[in-house]
């Protein structure tokens, strides 16, 4: 019987591979640098390292492997296994899931990564025991994911939940990477947060900002403990925003959890009871009373873990 199965988290900088018994239950990691500067070729080499070295060090056999899962940024085509493109990675229209399959005989499946933490909060984390939950991740930019009755829903190209760009604001002067102005990810995500604070600087307002050595949205952050005038309006704005977003979700996909998680989310009360706040105003008192908008729970392990779920859901039918 099959009783493991291997998750691999591939990002720009690292790879983070696990084994897992089926109950998620981490045996061994190891965590690879992604050398992402040296091709294609390279970074397929570290990922088929990575997933030896956890079946070495475990002494678990290729045969007693369920299946392989990875996360990895998009946009991507989960059905074909095809990383279609993406910032931080060599590949462009490049299958990686059958080159894994060939070496190691072991089925193996591909998806988003923000959809891959989804299925770990899920199947493991903050959203463990339902059946709909929508995940958002608030860093450098906005990402999100989604399980629908049980499954992962991924929209007909394999890319959706793309939360970061729809628009919230569609007069904003603020422009996101992806060209469109005003939407979630250019008003509300810590690399927003970190433009306002220097635009404010740069414009000469008065705030404590102007003497930091960097400013982040951690930066932002303590100025608003210490009551600065500035970092309180850019972050009460940035959680209003997130919070329309969030409403907008909740009037879309009705959901039993919204899990939030991201760099930005560990702000803490602070950002959950604002973009509660700004939530509850745009939705059905109904539909808002019926939602759970909580943390992420799995830290730092999440990638790895939601390529480990990924594993254990996509093979749980075949």
């Amino acid at each position: 019987m099959k009783k493991y199965v291997i998750g691999v988290d591939l990002g720009g900088t690292k790879i983070t591979t696990a084994i897992s018994d089926l109950a998620g239950k981490i045996i061994e990691k190891t965590t690879l640098a992604t050398g992402a500067h040296l091709g294609e070729e390279v970074v397929m080499e570290r990922i088929f390292e990575s997933i030896s070295m956890v079946l070495e060090a475990s002494k678990i056999a290729e045969e007693e492997v369920r299946a392989i899962g990875i996360g990895s940024p998009g946009p991507l085509d989960a059905e074909k296994g095809t990383i279609i493109t993406t910032p931080n990675l060599p590949f462009k229209n490049y299958n990686v899931a059958k080159p894994i399959e060939r070496k190691f005989g072991i089925t193996t499946y591909l998806d988003n990564d923000a959809n891959a933490a989804a299925l770990g909060e899920y199947a493991f984390g903050a959203g463990k025991g339902t059946k709909n939950l929508l995940y958002i991740t608030v860093s450098t930019g906005v990402g999100g994911g989604a399980v629908l009755n049980g499954r992962p829903y991924r929209g007909s190209t394999s890319n959706a939940l793309e939360v970061g760009h729809m628009t919230i604001e569609p007069f904003s002067p603020h422009r996101c990477n992806c060209g469109n102005y005003g939407d979630l990810e250019s008003l509300s995500s810590g690399t927003a947060i970190a433009k306002r604070a220097k635009e404010a600087v740069e414009a000469g307002k008065e705030t404590i900002l102007k003497d930091a050595q960097t400013i982040t949205s951690y930066e932002v952050h303590q100025a608003y403990l210490e009551g600065d005038a500035v970092a309180m309006e850019i972050l009460d704005k940035a959680f209003a925003y997130m919070g329309i977003g969030v409403a907008n979700l909740i009037v879309n996909f009705d959901p039993e959890v919204i899990v939030i998680g991201g760099g930005v989310s560990k702000i803490g009360d602070l950002f959950f009871a604002k973009v509660k706040e700004s939530a509850r105003t745009r939705c059905f008192d109904f539909m808002f009373d019926a939602v759970k908008i909580v943390p992420a729970e799995l830290g730092q392990d999440a990638g790895v873990i939601g390529a480990i779920a990924l594993a254990l859901v996509e093979s749980e039918e075949k």
